[in-house]
């Protein structure tokens, strides 16, 4: 069974900053594309960034210059280092990860940052 776990969420300062980390576990199949999402209160859940196995990094245009995605394909791990944050970052944030010769995507139970003075 796939198990997705997150951490590293809290409350920090605007300008602050804060290291999301996610582990995958059970798969038998290489994970294509990993992935952060979030989902703010009221608001339908966005991409925040991605990153395929072989390193192309995507970015949500709010975000752009201030995350930045990483992932170590052994051992299952993505990261998202989050700069420079603002009240509008605010959200619950998920961790994804797609097999695609399956296609079938897992998810986090989700880690809550706030972004608050």
């Amino acid at each position: 069974q796939v198990q997705v776990v997150e951490s590293g969420g809290g409350l920090v300062q605007p300008g602050g900053s804060l290291r999301l980390s996610c582990a995958v576990s059970g798969n038998r199949f290489s994970i294509s594309t990993m992935g952060w999402y979030r989902q703010a209160p009221g608001k339908q859940r966005e991409l925040v960034a991605s990153i395929t196995s072989g390193g192309a990094a995507n970015y949500a245009n709010s975000v752009t210059g201030r995350f930045t995605i990483s992932r170590d394909n052994a051992k299952n791990t993505v990261l998202l280092q989050m700069n420079s944050l603002k009240s509008e970052d605010t959200a619950v944030y998920y961790c994804n990860a797609k097999i695609m010769i399956l296609q079938l995507e897992y998810w986090g139970q989700g880690t809550q940052v706030t972004v608050s003075s």
